[in-house]
């Protein structure tokens, strides 16, 4: 092999093959000399074939790689997937590591406010770009790009710039922007990439100690720092141990940015050593030491997911037991899970009659100077005004 062709490194990153959509798959070769040379074969080659090899030449540009062979398998990528895929390519065959090439940003997303709804939550795969694009459309109050669970260990690099890219480049539209990041220490890696970009909020699985929160928050206020940017960035630690639960109110008060607690109960109950059930006997005492840590300091329950997607009724009666225990809202692994949970934690018509009676009574009893509220001829004790009240608030936000 001659000088000019010898290969420095090898890096390839994406998915190929007829099953695969709006993804590609790229082969980078990087040479000591050379000209760059660029073969694209692409499903959408007539209409956009020429835009797909400029944008590869001016990310590989920015990336500082002049000097390479790139073959590229395009599956009807967006601009977005193929920037994050090149990328990764090039910094598996050991190059362009102190560069990044960040797509155009779309819309500004709305500011998301501690309290805001979290009924639902849908869980995204991050190495799976096709999941994001529309992810929208479902209708969940937010949606998790995760980089943990649903990430083979060999992707997980290539999954991060997945999801860099896809904060700056998809519409979510009002759905609050969450990136669960990977268990600690990698999860501080995921953070550098992650937070230059602004998502709402971080889940931090496998959540043990209130040092974790600590160590999260002083990462995200130094990037935030580093770069002048001043968007909140909130926290949701995931409870998944018997330490992690006894440690729930350490947890929920370690740092203003944790507006909500959650459980994951697959690890949870393999933790415990117990097999995990419709029912949820087994796990009712974690669930119930979350919420009351939640509530002590003033901050949403969250609850875990139910896994079985082809059981809705059973989905149904698991919603409507933890919103009585006092969760605001759950996971969902499923599109058809959403309506079932947005139902099952929405007041029915009834309590939200009988909060506004007690509603309209209290402020009768104020403009007349009354210390005493009653409704029929029942006294109204000010906790049960106070629970109605954001009841009425809590069924107007979700415009009922």
């Amino acid at each position: 092999m001659t000088a000019a062709s010898t290969v420095l490194g090898h890096g390839e990153a994406g998915r190929r093959g007829a099953d695969v959509r709006s993804d590609l798959f790229v082969a980078v070769d990087i040479r000591e000399v050379g000209p760059l040379e660029l073969e694209l074969r692409s499903k959408v080659e007539v209409m956009y074939g020429a835009d797909l090899r400029a944008q590869a030449k001016q990310v590989l540009a920015d990336l500082g790689v002049e000097h390479a062979t790139v073959t590229i398998e395009d599956q009807g990528a967006l601009p977005f997937v193929v920037a994050a895929r090149i990328e990764a390519a090039v910094r598996r065959a050991g190059a362009g590591k102190e560069h990044k090439s960040l797509p155009r940003t779309s819309a500004a997303p709305t500011i998301s406010t501690r309290d805001r709804l979290r009924r639902s939550r849908l869980y995204l795969p991050g190495a799976e770009p096709k999941f994001l694009v529309n992810a929208k459309l479902h209708g969940s109050d937010a949606l998790i790009l995760d980089l943990e669970d649903s990430v083979h260990p060999a992707e997980k690099d290539g999954a991060r710039l997945i999801v860099r890219n896809a904060l700056r480049a998809v519409d979510f539209g009002g759905c609050e922007r969450m990136v669960r990041v990977n268990q600690l220490p990698l999860g501080l890696e995921d953070l550098d990439e992650i937070v230059p970009e602004a998502p709402d909020l971080i889940l931090i699985p496998k959540t043990e100690t209130p040092e974790q929160l600590k160590e999260v928050d002083e990462r995200i206020r130094r990037i935030l720092a580093r770069d002048g940017l001043a968007h909140s960035i909130w926290l949701m630690p995931i409870l998944e141990s018997a330490l992690g639960i006894e440690n729930a109110f350490a947890i929920a008060s370690a740092c203003p940015r944790v507006v909500a607690l959650t459980i994951g109960l697959e690890d949870y109950t393999a933790d415990l050593g117990v097999v995990k059930t419709a029912e949820g006997a087994e796990t009712l005492h974690a669930r119930q030491r979350l919420v009351n840590a939640a509530k002590a300091v003033h901050i949403q329950a969250i609850d875990s997911v139910y896994g079985d997607i082809d059981d809705l009724e059973g989905l149904r009666a698991w919603g409507l037991r933890s919103r009585a225990m006092g969760f605001e809202g759950m996971g969902c692994v499923h599109p058809r899970q959403i309506p079932v949970i947005h139902e099952a934690f929405a007041p029915t018509a009834e309590e939200i009659a009988r909060a506004e009676r007690i509603v309209a009574a209290f402020e009768e009893a104020k403009a007349r100077g009354l210390g005493v509220v009653s409704l029929g001829s029942k006294m109204i004790d000010p906790p049960v005004v106070a629970r109605a009240v954001k009841l009425v608030e809590r069924a107007r936000r979700m415009g009922r």
